[in-house]
């Protein structure tokens, strides 16, 4: 059962994030409202598996905070979490070891899907964030796809491996790992995960 803790300043915000979050099966909650409450919860409590930390709140001094939270729980998942901060600081916070960037403009499915993808192991940043052709890019670069490859994409955003997609699609495993190293290429994703992220952020299948 993940354990997750979340630091916001702003009460309201904290509260509702935190009361739809423990709707969810399987996450319980905890709450902070500066980083310095933040550390002291965090080392009253048995295991955190992820923080979430809010980008514009006391004791964050820009990614002071992130940093200060990674080197004092190195095992400890670490996003950053923000309605305010530029592409340049979530790009900046992910390179600095945040394990995510959660824009507050999300839906509350895709903040869950967020969380879940960070505790899955992987690295959330979502795609179209801080771009001015939001609607536009996703969709350019799924018009890319072959027929081929987009239903390649389709097996593989419901698990299916390349031997499994190989045999429902009548063709050779081999041919099956260049299409998707080619959706990789053309949706500038890195792995499975994210390339079923984006489809589903998308609502493509």
């Amino acid at each position: 059962m993940p354990n997750i803790l979340i630091a916001d300043d702003h009460d309201l915000v904290l509260d509702t994030i935190a009361a739809y979050l423990e709707t969810v099966d399987g996450f319980t909650v905890f709450t902070a409202t500066n980083v310095q409450d933040a550390m002291e919860k965090m080392r009253g409590l048995d295991a955190i598996d992820l923080l979430i930390l809010d980008y514009n709140m006391p004791g964050m001094n820009g990614l002071n905070g992130l940093e200060q939270a990674r080197k004092a729980f190195p095992a400890v998942k670490v996003a950053l979490m923000s309605g305010v901060a530029s592409r340049e600081v979530a790009t900046s916070a992910m390179a600095n070891g945040a394990h995510g960037f959660i824009p507050k403009s999300l839906t509350a499915a895709s903040m869950v899907n967020a969380i879940q993808f960070v505790l899955s192991g992987e690295r959330y940043f979502p795609f179209d964030f801080g771009s001015n052709e939001e609607n536009s890019k996703p969709n350019s670069a799924f018009s890319d796809l072959s027929d081929r490859e987009m239903q390649t994409l389709e097996q593989l955003s419901i698990g299916l491996s390349n031997k499994e997609i190989a045999r429902k699609l009548g063709v050779q495993e081999v041919t099956i790992k260049l299409h998707v190293k080619n959706v990789f290429a053309k949706l500038g994703v890195s792995n499975r995960t994210q390339a079923a992220l984006l489809a589903k952020e998308n609502q493509l299948f």
